[in-house]
């Protein structure tokens, strides 16, 4: 294995750092690969590296954690964008971050979030219409009345509202989406949740 360049990394550790003061988010890695004049996969390469030698946070393609960015102001949340999400019928989506965004912590409180984008009508009567962005903050459980991103049966995720449990104990994911979808809820022996909805951001 190819040893890393130390200047490389410290030239990566600036403008990461640099990046996220000015535009209160992480670059992503296009972008790095980009202004270092390098491949994705080598810049991949570099954060793993970076990260281990604790120069920074690199972990499931999120970047964070900088002594830069602790100089930043501070309640500013970098949140990725890592897709669609279905508000229909479940469906398998690649977790592939597009971008990372500046949320104001004060509207959405401390923790991990992540941003996905609506697909599908199955949500319209809890105001989720299709292309918003969709705040979820990440966590494993849910209580009765969460607005979840949970996995059926078949291991596809979808957006929907967690009402509780039946007779025989299957979580109960509803559509809302009264007039088209009347009644309509997935039941599934295992609820595993990935996320929660906090927000919804869309245009007037």
């Amino acid at each position: 294995m190819r040893s890393k360049s130390p200047e490389l990394m410290e030239k990566i550790w600036n403008f990461v750092g640099e990046y996220y003061r000015h535009n209160y988010i992480s670059p992503t890695i296009r972008i790095i690969a980009e202004e270092m004049g390098i491949s994705k996969s080598t810049a991949h390469g570099y954060l793993v590296e970076m990260d281990e030698k604790g120069m920074l946070s690199y972990r499931n393609g999120v970047l964070d954690d900088l002594p830069k960015i602790n100089k930043t102001p501070t309640g500013i949340v970098s949140a990725p964008l890592v897709g669609s999400i279905s508000c229909g019928n479940p469906e398998t989506e690649e977790e592939q971050v597009e971008m990372y965004v500046g949320l104001p912590e004060v509207l959405i409180g401390k923790g991990e979030y992540y941003l996905l984008k609506a697909a599908g009508d199955s949500m319209e009567d809890a105001g989720i219409e299709e292309g918003d962005l969709i705040v979820i903050r990440s966590q494993k459980t849910a209580a009765v009345g969460d607005i979840v991103v949970a996995l059926d049966d078949t291991n596809q995720n979808t957006l929907k509202k967690f009402t509780g449990f039946d007779e025989e104990h299957h979580a109960i994911l509803a559509y809302m989406n009264e007039k088209k979808y009347p009644g309509k809820t997935i039941r599934v022996n295992h609820l595993a949740v990935q996320g929660v909805a906090k927000k919804v951001l869309k245009d007037l």
